[in-house]
């Protein structure tokens, strides 16, 4: 039996992809919420949550831009060109959040600016790649095997409107984070934004679900085609039973499940952009096959993935159950 190895890289980078949009969503969502926290213990409260864990998220940020440039170098190549400024913006967003955690504490008397980096830091990164994600699902011009749009090619209504709908995910991650990890008034708090975010993240699921499908008209033949509608339907209707069972959480009370639901209304948003990309990984231009490197290359690459990425599943999940629990008092550190 032949073995698909473009299709299996384009797997592990999905799930890298992925793994650092559940693992790094709520922490960004975190920043963006931190004005409407209290300030003092409330926003100390919610640092020490994420401080454990946050820059180990980055893990699968670097494995998904690096698994890409090696295994699907033509793909690299177009994309990185064609999305130049928001992939800046979003290491510059980056970049002042991981200060931000660093300073905060270390340096009291300028903590509102640091405060203001790690919520501006954040903010920043959110918008960027969910617009980083509209522009590849619109669409970027290709002429040959080069990247042959403009450089403001990227900036669309459609990729406003996904870098708007993953801020306010990111932020329903980090409310629902917050009800999960305090107590009192600061869940109370959380709880309420998580109900409003939650509406919100719905919301743009809606938007971003109607307009993809008038984008290319591959799209609408995946999703709406006979029989590909007999499955397709059943992301939407995931999603409605997702939402129902996530608002009833949040009204009975629930600690966990709010989070856990959150995260699978993501899961079930990425399963949809697969629907509408696969089996391209330039939407509209270069397949998943054409802009795979040489199979030997491939075969060594997986190797190694098989060794090093059960070690990062390993490491994240020991330091997440060491962390489990509700957040104390303790500082950053």
């Amino acid at each position: 039996m032949t073995v698909d190895l473009p299709l299996i890289w384009a797997g592990l980078l999905a799930f890298a992809v992925f793994a650092y949009v559940v693992m790094d969503g709520f922490d960004l969502g975190i920043g963006i919420l931190f004005p409407t926290l209290a300030p003092g213990d409330e926003r100390d409260k919610a640092m020490n949550s994420v401080a454990p864990v946050w820059d180990g998220n980055e893990t699968w940020l670097v494995l998904g831009g690096g698994g890409m440039m090696a295994a699907f170098p033509l793909a690299y190549s177009i994309i990185l060109p064609a999305l130049y400024a928001p992939i800046i913006a979003m290491l510059l967003g980056l970049i002042f959040r991981g200060v931000a955690f660093e300073f905060r504490s270390r340096n009291p008397r300028h903590r509102a600016f640091w405060e203001l980096a790690f919520t501006g830091g954040s903010l920043v990164a959110a918008l960027a790649q969910g617009i980083t994600l509209g522009a590849l699902l619109q669409g970027v011009t290709v002429a040959g095997r080069a990247y042959g749009g403009g450089w403001w090619e990227w900036l669309s209504p459609f990729s406003l409107l996904t870098g708007v709908s993953l801020v306010i995910g990111y932020a329903l991650l980090g409310s629902t984070w917050l009800v999960m990890k305090s107590e009192g008034a600061m869940q109370a708090h959380a709880r309420r934004m998580a109900g409003r975010l939650g509406a919100g993240t719905v919301a743009c699921i809606v938007l971003v679900s109607a307009a993809t499908p008038f984008l290319k008209h591959r799209y609408a033949e995946r999703w709406f085609a006979m029989p590909n509608v007999l499955f397709t339907a059943q992301i939407p209707l995931l999603v409605a039973l997702g939402a129902v069972l996530f608002f009833l959480s949040l009204r009975k009370g629930y600690e966990r499940w709010p989070f856990l639901l959150a995260l699978g209304l993501f899961g079930l948003s990425f399963a949809g952009l697969g629907v509408s990309i696969f089996p391209d990984i330039v939407p509209g231009a270069v397949s998943i096959q054409e802009a795979a490197a040489p199979a030997a290359s491939l075969s060594f690459m997986l190797a190694g993935a098989a060794i090093i990425i059960p070690i990062i599943l390993a490491y994240t999940s020991y330091a997440y159950w060491v962390f489990r629990g509700k957040v104390g008092e303790e500082g950053y550190h």
